[in-house]
C-alpha cells in the first residue's frame, strides 16, 4: 500500500508551483499582455452587430380532439423535443421566405432570394427561456432597424403558419370525430336490440337483476349481498346469546356492574349506575368517620342507596327483556334472509348460462353507451371551440431597435483574453521551467556535483569594502569563509582559485568580497588577478595593473615589486600586469608554481582569480597549481550538464573542488532561500550606527608597494 502524502508535502508542492510563477512572472505578464492586446484588437476590428428580440409564448392547441385522446401533435406536452421542432420551424425555408417577401429583402439588401434566405438563416436564432414555455426569437444584424424588422416579421410568419396548420388539423379532426360518433351510434343501437331480445325470454328474477330493478345489481351481486347480510345477522345473534348467557350466570350485583358497562345498555342504566356508586361511596365514608348505623344521616343515606339499587335492578330486568326481544327479531330476519338466499342460489344454478350471456350483452351495451355519450360531449365542445378564436401564439416582448451593439462583447472578450492569456502564460512558464536545466536549488548542486554548497550569495550584492557602515551582505561571505575553513582537510591548503563555467557569473566579485571578509577576520590575505584574458580585480580598488603577475613571471622582478597593499588592513593585491599573447603558457610554468609555493609561506590565504573554465584553458592550469578550487555558479544560468563539465575540468588536471558558491540568488523571488539569508534583518545595522559611520572620516590610504608586515605564518615579508 502506497503511503499517503502528508499535508506538509502538499504544501511544499504548492510552494514549488508558486515559486515557478514568481520566477517566470515576466513571461507570464508578457504572454498575458500579448493575448490581451490580441483580444482587444480582434474585438475592435470585429463588425458591430445589433440584436432585436421577440419573446413569444407557445400554447398547445385545445380546439379539436377525439374521445380516445389527442387528435393532433399540437396537443402534445411542452417537451424539449417540441421546442426543438418549433425552433426549426421558425428557421425553416417557408417561414424565412415569407419574411423575404414581406420586407422586400432582395431589393433592400441587393441580393438574390437564395442569398437572402442564407443570410436570414445565419442571423435568426430561436431558443427556449429556461424553465418557461417562452421562446425567444433573436436576430443579429449590422443594422439595428433591419434586426428589428426581421424579428417582427419572423414572429408574424411563424404565427401565421402555426394558426393555418392548427385550423387544417382542427377541421380534419372534427370530420373524423363526427364520423366516429355516427359509427358508435350504430354499435350502441345494435347492442341494445340484442339485450332487449334476450331479456324478453328470461325469467323475471333475471330481468330484475339485469335491468337493476329493486336496486339489484345482478344475480351474483344479489347473492353476495344476501350472504353478507346472513353473516352479519349470525354475528349479532351470537353476540346477543353470549350477553344473555353471561347475565344469567352472574349474581345481582355482578349483573348490575356488567350490564352498566355494556355498549348496548340503556341510557337509564348507564346514568343510574355511576350515581349509585357515588352515593354508596358517601355512605361508606360516613361509616368510616365513626357514624353508627342508627345515625339519622346514615339511615337517610342508606335509604337513598337502596332506592337507587332497586331502580338498577328494575333497569337490568328491562335490559334483559329487550335483549331477548332483539334476539327473537334477529332470528326471524335471519330465517327470511336464508330463504331468499336459497331462492337466488337455485336460480343461479338452473339459469347460469342464460344469465351470464344476458349479463355480458348488457355490460357491453352499457360500455358502448358510455363511450357514445363521451364522444357526443366532446363533439359538442369541439364545435363550440372551433367557432372561437384561439390565441396559441402570444407575444410578450415586441422587437425594438437596439441602441447599443450586442456583439462584440468588449468586456467579455477582454476578460476572456486576460484569462486565456494568464492560463497560457502560466502554461508557458511551467513548460519553460520543465525545459530549463539550469541550477535552481542547493539540492541540484549537491546531487550532480557531490560537493557541498559553501554559501548562498543574494542578488545585487555590491563590493563590501566600498560600502559604508555594517553591510548585512557581508554575512553571506562570513558563512563562506567559515565553510571553507571547516571543509578543507589540511590547514596548509591555503591557496584557492575561484572559477566559473561562463563569463558574468560573479566570480571576481565573490573573490574580492571573500578576501575582504577574511582580511577583516585577521587573515593576511593575498589576491592574485590571474585572469589574463579580462582582468577586473584592479578596478575594485582603483589600482593600475600595468605591473603585476605577468611581469613577475616573465622578468626577474621581486615579489615586493608586484604585491600592493590595499586600503584594507591585512589585504594585499597582485595585479595581472600586461596581458600576454599566450596566457596559458605563462601560467603553466615553473615560476608560477614557485610563486604559489612562495606566497603560501608568506600569507594566511591566497585567492587566485581566473577566467571562465569552459572558455579557455587558463583556469584548468590554475586549478592544478593551487590547493583548492571554488566554483561560482550563477543561480538559474548554467545548465546542470555544463556544471558537471566544470567540475570534471578541474578534476581532470588534478585539482580539488572544495565546494560551490551559489551566486546572484533573488531571495525575494526564490522563497526557499530566505531561510539561508534570514540574517539580513537580524544583522541590519541600526540607523544611529550608520549615521555615526557616515560622519567618521574615511581612512586615507594610497596604493603603494607593501611595507614590511609580519605574517601569521613566519616573520618574512607578506
Amino acid at each position: 500500500m502506497q503511503p499517503q502524502p502528508s499535508n506538509s508535502e502538499a504544501a511544499l508542492h504548492a510552494v514549488d508551483y508558486w515559486q515557478v510563477i514568481k520566477n517566470r512572472y515576466g513571461v507570464i505578464l508578457m504572454t498575458l499582455l500579448l493575448v490581451f492586446m490580441t483580444a482587444a484588437v480582434i474585438t475592435y476590428v470585429m463588425p458591430k452587430k445589433f440584436q432585436s428580440n421577440a419573446v413569444v409564448q407557445v400554447k398547445p392547441s385545445s380546439r379539436v380532439g377525439t374521445v380516445f385522446g389527442d387528435g393532433n401533435t399540437m396537443n402534445q406536452p411542452m417537451t424539449p423535443q417540441f421546442f426543438a421542432t418549433e425552433f426549426e420551424v421558425i428557421r425553416s425555408q417557408l417561414t424565412l421566405k415569407f419574411v423575404v417577401q414581406r420586407l422586400g429583402l432582395m431589393t433592400r439588401w441587393n441580393m438574390t432570394e437564395e442569398e437572402a434566405l442564407g443570410t436570414l438563416r445565419g442571423i435568426v436564432d430561436a431558443q427556449n427561456i429556461r424553465g418557461t414555455d417562452l421562446i425567444q426569437i433573436s436576430v443579429k444584424h449590422t443594422g439595428a432597424e433591419d434586426a428589428r424588422d426581421v424579428a417582427k416579421e419572423v414572429y408574424e410568419a411563424y404565427k401565421k403558419r402555426r394558426e393555418e396548420k392548427e385550423r387544417l388539423i382542427a377541421e380534419e379532426g372534427m370530420k373524423e370525430l363526427e364520423k366516429a360518433v355516427l359509427d358508435q351510434s350504430d354499435v350502441v343501437e345494435e347492442k341494445k336490440k340484442q339485450r332487449d331480445n334476450l331479456l324478453r325470454r328470461a325469467p323475471r328474477m333475471i330481468q330484475d337483476s339485469i335491468t337493476g330493478a329493486n336496486g339489484a345489481q345482478g344475480i351474483q351481486g344479489m347473492q353476495s349481498t344476501l350472504e353478507s347480510q346472513v353473516e352479519a345477522a349470525k354475528t349479532v345473534l351470537s353476540e346477543l346469546d353470549s350477553t344473555i348467557k353471561t347475565i344469567d350466570s352472574l349474581n345481582a350485583d355482578e349483573v348490575i356492574r356488567y350490564a352498566a358497562n355494556l355498549e348496548s345498555a340503556g341510557s337509564d342504566l348507564k346514568s343510574l349506575y355511576p350515581e349509585y356508586q357515588a352515593q354508596d361511596r358517601i355512605l361508606t365514608g360516613m361509616q368510616t368517620q365513626g357514624l353508627g348505623p342508627n345515625h339519622p344521616t346514615v339511615q337517610s343515606q342508606r335509604g337513598t342507596v337502596q332506592s337507587l339499587y332497586k331502580q338498577l335492578q328494575a333497569s337490568v330486568v328491562s335490559f334483559k327483556d329487550s335483549l331477548k326481544l332483539k334476539r327473537e327479531t334477529k332470528v326471524g330476519e335471519m330465517a327470511d334472509l336464508n330463504k331468499r338466499l336459497a331462492e337466488i342460489k337455485e336460480v343461479a344454478v338452473n339459469d347460469v348460462v342464460t344469465m351470464t350471456h344476458i349479463q355480458g350483452v348488457a355490460d357491453e351495451f352499457k360500455t358502448q353507451q358510455e363511450m357514445l355519450d363521451r364522444m357526443k360531449e366532446r363533439l359538442s365542445t369541439d364545435r363550440i371551440n372551433l367557432k372561437q378564436p384561439q390565441n396559441i401564439i402570444e407575444l410578450h416582448e415586441e422587437p425594438l431597435v437596439a441602441q447599443f451593439p450586442s456583439s462584440p462583447n468588449v468586456t467579455l472578450n477582454l476578460i476572456l483574453g486576460a484569462v486565456v492569456g494568464l492560463i497560457f502564460g502560466i502554461g508557458i512558464a511551467f513548460f519553460l521551467e520543465y525545459l530549463d536545466t539550469s541550477v535552481k536549488t542547493l539540492e541540484d548542486v549537491e546531487r550532480y556535483l557531490q560537493v557541498p554548497v559553501l554559501a548562498v550569495i543574494p542578488k545585487e550584492v555590491g563590493v563590501l569594502h566600498k560600502q559604508s557602515g555594517m553591510s548585512p551582505d557581508a554575512e553571506a561571505y562570513r558563512i563562506l569563509r567559515t565553510n571553507i575553513e571547516f571543509n578543507r582537510k589540511n590547514p596548509e591548503d591555503n591557496a584557492l582559485t575561484v572559477v566559473s563555467g561562463g563569463a558574468g557569473e560573479g566570480k571576481s566579485t565573490t573573490l574580492v568580497n571573500l578576501a575582504y571578509i577574511c582580511a577583516q577576520g585577521g587573515y593576511t590575505t593575498l589576491m592574485i588577478d590571474a585572469d589574463l584574458r579580462r582582468p577586473r580585480l584592479h578596478t575594485f580598488f582603483d589600482i593600475n595593473n600595468s605591473v603585476g603577475l605577468t611581469n613577475y613571471l616573465t622578468t626577474e622582478l621581486m615579489l615586493e615589486d608586484v604585491i600592493l597593499q590595499t586600503p584594507v588592513d591585512n589585504l594585499f593585491f597582485m595585479p595581472s600586469g600586461i596581458l600576454p599573447s599566450d596566457a596559458a603558457g605563462i601560467l603553466n610554468s615553473r615560476r608560477m608554481s614557485e610563486l604559489i609555493q612562495d606566497v603560501k609561506q608568506r600569507f594566511d590565504l591566497i585567492l587566485v582569480d581566473s577566467p571562465p573554465i569552459l572558455g579557455v584553458s587558463d583556469a584548468s592550469v590554475l586549478a592544478s597549481e593551487v590547493d583548492l578550487t571554488i566554483i561560482v555558479v550563477q543561480h538559474r544560468k548554467l545548465p546542470r550538464n555544463m556544471l558537471l563539465r566544470v567540475k570534471q575540468s578541474v578534476e581532470n588536471v588534478g585539482g580539488h573542488v572544495i565546494g560551490v558558491v551559489l551566486n546572484n540568488v533573488d531571495v525575494r523571488s526564490d522563497s526557499q532561500y530566505q531561510y539561508y539569508t534570514s540574517y539580513y534583518t537580524y544583522y541590519a545595522p541600526a540607523e544611529t550606527q550608520i549615521a555615526q559611520q557616515k560622519g567618521a572620516p574615511a581612512a586615507q590610504r594610497s596604493s603603494q608597494p607593501a611595507s614590511v608586515s609580519p605574517s601569521s605564518k613566519d616573520d618574512t615579508l607578506y
